[in-house]
């Protein structure tokens, strides 16, 4: 069944995340089918995104299934729940622009969201240094990887090496360099065959 013929809707022909999109799906008269569109456009929004930028689909993710639990568990209305996914569907959209903002490709600006992790980091080296350390990040990783480096230890260890440098050179918060570090690693490998 198509969901946008049975919400009365015409498929959207620019982003699911167009103010316009979003104020016609605010106003559709049976909330529940309004939700369910929503929740499925955001899921596969999100989706996308894993296979992008770790840190970003696993903080949208989680606060969609926040959202979804809470309207599950009767804790908000439906028309509550519409507004969460509405702002989380802003929240997109703003996350997108912020990496365009920054001057940074998606793979840059993927980086740049594993560092940015660490509060404290952000706000002791500013967006200036982070994105300096994600554009060195990239060319590293480029610079490090191999056919099969995501599955040989030793090739990662010396990725991880690599990376403590980068984040040491730059004066990255040594409270959560491993956490950063680990998080780079993890973002790398799911940009695997983009930086090759």
């Amino acid at each position: 069944m198509d969901i946008f013929d049975a919400a009365g809707l015409k498929k959207p022909d620019i982003s699911i995340l167009s103010d316009e999109f979003l104020a016609e799906v605010k106003g559709m008269q049976h909330k529940n089918l309004a939700l369910e569109l929503l929740k499925k456009l955001l899921a596969d929004e999100i989706k996308a995104r894993q296979t992008v930028n770790l840190v970003q689909s696993k903080k949208f993710s989680e606060m969609l299934e926040i959202a979804v639990k809470k309207y599950q568990n009767n804790l908000i209305t439906s028309a509550q729940v519409i507004e969460e996914l509405i702002t989380l569907a802003k929240d997109i959209k703003e996350a997108d622009r912020k990496g365009a903002d920054l001057g940074l490709d998606f793979r840059e600006y993927a980086f740049y969201t594993a560092l940015e992790v660490s509060d404290s980091a952000v706000s002791i080296l500013g967006d200036e240094v982070l994105r300096h350390i994600a554009r060195e990040l990239v060319d590293t990783v480029k610079n490090n990887t191999s056919i099969d480096w995501t599955v040989r230890e030793n090739v990662q260890a010396k990725m991880r090496i690599a990376v403590k440098k980068i984040l040491r050179k730059h004066g990255y918060p040594p409270d959560m360099e491993a956490k950063a570090t680990e998080t780079v690693i993890e973002q790398a490998k799911l940009l695997a065959n983009e930086l090759n």
